[in-house]
C-alpha cells in the first residue's frame, strides 16, 4: 500500500529548531527545586555575599560597628563578642572620613576587646586621598582592586564622601547602587555600606528614615540600624531573605587607653545565657544625671536569693518614685487641701477663689473683699 510521507509543518515565526525566532536556548544548569541552607558572614548580623547599610544619625557608633564586623571577618572571632563568624576572609576597608592614625587606633581598641592581635588581621586599608564611584576612572580602580585582591568583605564609609550625586535623585543613586551589586555578584563578596540618617527620622521605620532616596532601603540585603534613645544605644537588625533580631542595646567602653561596642544586656539576645540582669536605665528610662550605680542593679552586688527573684520578674516597678517637682510642691498641696485650721485661715487664696468659693468665710474681716450690696 502506497505511503506519503507526511510533512510536519513548523509553527508560524519559529526557526530550524523549531523555537521561536529571537529566543535564546539555556544551555545551563536548571534553576534549583529548593533552597540552599542558610548561609551567614556573620551570624544573625549579616548574610553571606549580601550588600547592605549600616544607618543611623551622626555620632551613632556606625564606624566602630562597621570595624567591628571587620575585624570579626578578618580574624573569626566572635562579633560584639557574641556572634560567631563561621566563614572569615580577607576584608578591604576605604575610611573617608577619619584620618588613618584614628582608625588604627579604633582598630587597636577592637582588637585588645576581641583577644586578637591587628598585625595577625588580614585586613587591607585603602589609603588614597579620595574614591568617587560616580566617576569611571575611579569605578574602575576599586574593580581592580577588588580583583586582584578578592576580600570577602568590602567596607565604603560613608557614602556620602563617596559621590557628588543628589541623594534624593533616584535616577543618580541607583546607577551607583547596581555598582556595587555587580562587584558582589561578579566576584562573590559582601559589601557593607555606611549612610547616614535623615534629620528628624526618629520616629519613623529606620530603613525609611535613611537619607536621599528609598532605593537604599531597597538595596540591602542586610540593614544595620543604630538610634539613640537618651543615653541608650540601640541596634536594629533587619534581613531580606532571613529572620531578624529583636532590638539590641549596646554601650561603648573603655579598654584601657581604645574604645569599643559591647552588648550592654545580653538577656534579650537569642541563644545567649542570662549572664547579666538587664539594666534598670533600660527597664524604667531614668533621669539623666543620676548615679549609675542608682540605674543599674547587677547579679555581682545583690545576694543569690535576690538576684533569682529579680531574674523572674518581668520588670522593676517604677511608679513608686515622686517626681522632685512634685516632691517640693506637695507642702503647698498640703496648705491647700488641709482641714481649715488656725494656720490656714492665715493664707490668702487669689481673688478669683473668693469670688467663686466660700474659703473666704473663715478669713478676718480685714482680709474680705468689698462686695456691693444689691438695691
Amino acid at each position: 500500500m502506497p505511503c506519503r510521507n507526511r510533512v510536519r509543518r513548523r509553527p508560524p515565526g519559529a526557526g530550524d529548531d523549531g523555537q521561536p525566532r529571537g529566543v535564546a536556548r539555556t544551555t545551563g544548569p536548571p534553576l534549583p527545586l529548593r533552597a540552599e541552607a542558610q548561609r551567614w558572614l556573620v551570624t544573625d548580623l549579616w548574610l553571606e555575599e549580601a550588600v547592605g547599610i549600616v544607618g543611623g544619625e551622626p555620632k551613632c557608633c556606625k564606624s566602630f560597628l562597621a570595624l567591628h564586623l571587620a575585624v570579626a571577618v578578618a580574624s573569626r572571632t566572635p562579633c560584639l563578642r557574641h556572634f560567631p563568624v563561621p566563614h572569615p576572609g580577607r576584608v578591604l576597608l576605604y575610611a573617608a572620613e577619619d584620618a588613618l592614625h584614628i582608625v588604627r587606633g579604633r582598630l587597636d581598641g577592637i582588637c585588645a576587646a576581641a583577644g586578637c592581635d591587628l598585625q595577625d588581621l588580614d585586613m587591607q586599608v585603602i589609603t588614597a586621598p579620595t574614591l568617587r564611584i560616580d566617576q569611571a576612572a575611579d569605578r574602575t580602580r576599586l574593580q581592580h582592586t577588588v580583583e586582584r585582591l578578592q576580600p570577602r568583605l568590602l567596607i565604603l564609609d560613608p557614602f556620602v564622601r563617596l559621590h557628588r550625586i543628589d541623594e534624593n535623585a533616584s535616577g543618580e543613586v541607583t546607577p551607583l547602587l547596581a555598582y556595587l551589586r555587580e562587584l558582589q555578584r561578579r566576584y562573590a563578596l559582601a559589601v557593607l555600606l555606611v549612610h547616614h540618617a535623615k534629620k528628624g527620622g526618629g520616629r519613623i521605620r529606620a530603613g525609611q528614615a535613611l537619607r536621599g532616596s528609598s532605593e537604599f532601603h531597597a538595596w540591602g540585603d542586610s540593614n544595620l540600624y543604630l538610634r539613640r534613645h537618651g543615653n541608650d544605644l540601640t541596634l536594629a537588625v533587619e534581613h531580606r531573605a532571613a529572620p531578624s533580631l529583636p532590638a539590641i542595646n549596646l554601650e561603648l567602653v573603655q579598654h584601657e587607653q581604645a574604645l569599643a561596642l559591647q552588648l550592654s544586656s545580653v538577656t534579650d539576645v537569642p541563644g545567649c545565657p542570662a549572664t547579666e540582669l538587664p539594666r534598670r536605665a533600660h527597664l524604667c528610662r531614668a533621669k539623666p544625671g543620676r548615679s549609675s550605680v542608682a540605674r543599674s542593679t547587677t547579679a555581682a552586688t545583690l545576694p543569690r536569693a535576690k538576684v533569682d527573684s529579680l531574674r523572674q520578674a518581668p520588670c522593676f516597678d517604677c511608679r513608686r518614685q515622686t517626681h522632685p517637682y512634685r516632691r517640693r510642691l506637695s507642702p503647698v498641696f498640703a496648705r491647700i487641701t488641709a482641714p481649715q485650721t488656725a494656720h490656714a485661715r492665715t493664707f490668702r487664696f487669689p481673688l478669683a477663689l473668693q469670688h467663686a468659693g466660700t474659703a473666704s468665710r473663715n478669713l478676718p474681716q480685714t482680709a474680705r473683699p468689698h462686695v456691693p450690696r444689691k438695691a
